[in-house]
């Protein structure tokens, strides 16, 4: 990549010669140096038949000086060693005779060479000054293209040093002595001269520049690579991080999906439940109104009938013929008892009310189902969680958030176990307590279990005093009665004496270094696989961690020495 020197507006001159011929257009492009645009200034041409600016072609080279391989920018042909460059003559006074027939081009040029405000102007030239190319270390000057010719051709100059043009190179000057600093004095850090060696740095360690400089540029180079191992680690983290976030995307457009296909067809279960007892009460509905029809239109048959009879009864009863009334009384039918009025037994109106409470107890029923599998779900989804948190960089602040309040489990405590006065005082009674036999109890051993699973993240204290005591994490399956904490592959325990403690896993003893604290503060990020135990005092303090793949519930525990007086109880994280 080169950065091409600021030239001349060729629009602009273009616009001046409206009508120069495209001849002349071919020859300024066949003058132009292809890295800076520019006339070519004290041309040179390469092996490969390519022509440069001199400057251009050294500052393109000095770039390419660590691979000891030199290139042409055109055409990328390769040369090893670095050629020597010779003024082309021929190039040079062609460019100058195609520049001499342009006045107002030649001028623009020279007006380009000039130094302006914001360059380095070369020390040699005289009058109006001239960009300086390079500077030199050495000398220490800065120099314009022709001026600078003396330091490629005459041999004492090609070894000085040379740099892109500097305003600082009078900070390479001793202001004591007037001497350029070759000399680094470690002693103090500091660039000196060899002057100052023999006086205020006399005794010090110091080294050539030059050295001190390959010493520090080793170790630049050796912290450019640290930071370019960095960044290859962190854009794998950024891809494994952007391959996340899609498989989070495609997971959650899924699960969205699949939970609107469920609670639809839960709706739709729902509806149909809800048609079937429609169709139901319906049904039902026709039925008891059918046969309340029939028995009403039996009862007016019969209401017929006995207005009839009622009125043949009324007409003998205005007979005033005696014999006729006496004639005509037998002959008439004796009145029946109802066939339906006597088992017409009418129900308190309350018809299909009892199925409304029904519908209703259901409805309840399946709010409460709902709710709590909502709360179930809410907490699942809380707890997608793909950048898991680590323990190392979190606060106190941080793992409160995750505090739970543990209770014993009085069917797991041992049975002569001293029972706790629940949480208010933190006292124990005095007396010895006996427990009923119990699956989960602990026969041999004075621990006691928590009577809940932990799963996810959670983080909980103990309060431990007197001779030791032992706090432990474990599965409720596979926990032997008689076996103590940490003397199987189902539990995990920190035994806390005064004097220190002890961390036990399937048998195996490890002592653990760390601050002896009343408050031991543990850890858990079950899907994590890490279980983190703290010595808590004014802070916290890592005492051990254990990193594996839970297949149950954890669940907390204590374990007590025999000693009188010895306490140990869950107490809530503040």
């Amino acid at each position: 990549m080169f950065k091409a020197k600021p030239h001349f507006d060729r629009p602009s001159l273009a616009m001046k010669a409206k009508k120069a011929p495209s001849t002349a257009k071919l020859q300024q492009e066949a003058i132009s140096c292809s890295i800076c645009l520019d006339p070519l200034m004290s041309p040179v041409t390469i092996a490969c038949g390519h022509s440069y600016c001199m400057s251009c072609i050294n500052v393109h080279w000095d770039r390419e000086d660590r691979y000891k391989v030199y290139s042409c920018p055109q055409c990328r042909q390769s040369f090893t060693p670095r050629p020597v460059l010779v003024k082309s003559t021929v190039l040079a006074d062609l460019v100058e005779q195609l520049q001499l027939k342009d006045i107002g081009l030649n001028k623009t040029i020279a007006d380009h060479c000039y130094a302006g405000p914001e360059d380095v102007a070369c020390d040699v030239c005289t009058g109006r000054k001239m960009k300086a190319v390079k500077s030199c270390l050495s000398c220490p000057a800065s120099y314009c293209e022709t001026h600078l010719q003396p330091h490629y051709d005459a041999p004492p100059l090609k070894k000085h040093k040379l740099v892109n043009p500097s305003k600082n190179l009078q900070e390479n000057i001793c202001y004591r002595h007037d001497e350029v600093m070759k000399v680094f004095c470690r002693t103090d850090q500091q660039s000196i001269c060899y002057l100052c060696t023999m006086e205020e740095h006399k005794g010090h360690e110091t080294v050539p520049a030059a050295a001190e400089r390959a010493k520090k540029q080793k170790k630049l180079q050796e912290s450019r690579q640290q930071i370019y191992q960095r960044i290859q680690d962190q854009e794998k983290d950024v891809k494994l991080l952007q391959q996340e976030v899609e498989a989070i995307n495609v997971s959650a457009d899924k699960a969205v999906e699949d939970s609107e296909e469920i609670f639809c067809e839960l709706i739709g279960f729902l509806w149909k439940r809800s048609s079937e007892v429609k169709q139901q009460i319906r049904s039902q509905q026709e039925t008891e109104v059918s046969r309340v029809k029939d028995v009403q239109e039996k009862l007016e048959q019969e209401i017929t009938e006995l207005k009839r009879k009622d009125a043949e009864l009324e007409q003998l009863s205005h007979t005033e013929d005696h014999n006729q009334f006496l004639l005509n009384y037998p002959s008439l039918p004796a009145l029946s008892e109802s066939t339906h009025s006597s088992s017409i037994n009418i129900h308190p109106l309350r018809h299909f009310e009892d199925v409304t409470a029904a519908v209703a107890e259901l409805r309840d029923k399946l709010k409460d189902i709902l709710t709590e599998d909502c709360r179930t779900i809410s907490c699942v989804i809380s707890d997608v969680d793909v950048l898991l948190a680590r323990p190392d960089g979190m606060s106190r602040a941080d793992f409160l958030k995750f505090s739970v309040f543990v209770s014993e489990d009085p069917n797991s405590m041992y049975r002569d176990m001293l029972l706790p006065v629940w949480y208010h005082t933190k006292r124990y009674l005095k007396q010895n307590q006996s427990f009923p036999s119990h699956p989960d109890r602990f026969t041999y051993y004075f621990q006691v279990m928590s009577d809940k699973g932990l799963l996810g993240r959670n983080y909980w204290e103990v309060d431990w005093r007197g001779s030791g005591a032992c706090v432990a994490a474990a599965y409720r399956s596979g926990t032997v009665a008689e076996h103590a904490f940490g003397f199987n592959d189902k539990s995990w325990a920190l035994n806390c004496t005064p004097t220190g403690y002890t961390f036990y896993h399937n048998s195996i003893e490890t002592p653990v270094s760390g601050p002896v604290s009343s408050r031991v503060g543990v850890y858990l990020d079950h899907r994590a696989g890490t279980l983190a135990f703290y010595s808590v005092s004014g802070t916290m303090t890592l005492l051990c961690r254990v990193q594996t793949m839970f297949t149950q519930a954890i669940y907390p525990g204590l374990r007590l020495q025999r000693s009188k007086g010895d306490t140990a109880s869950f107490i809530k994280p503040q």
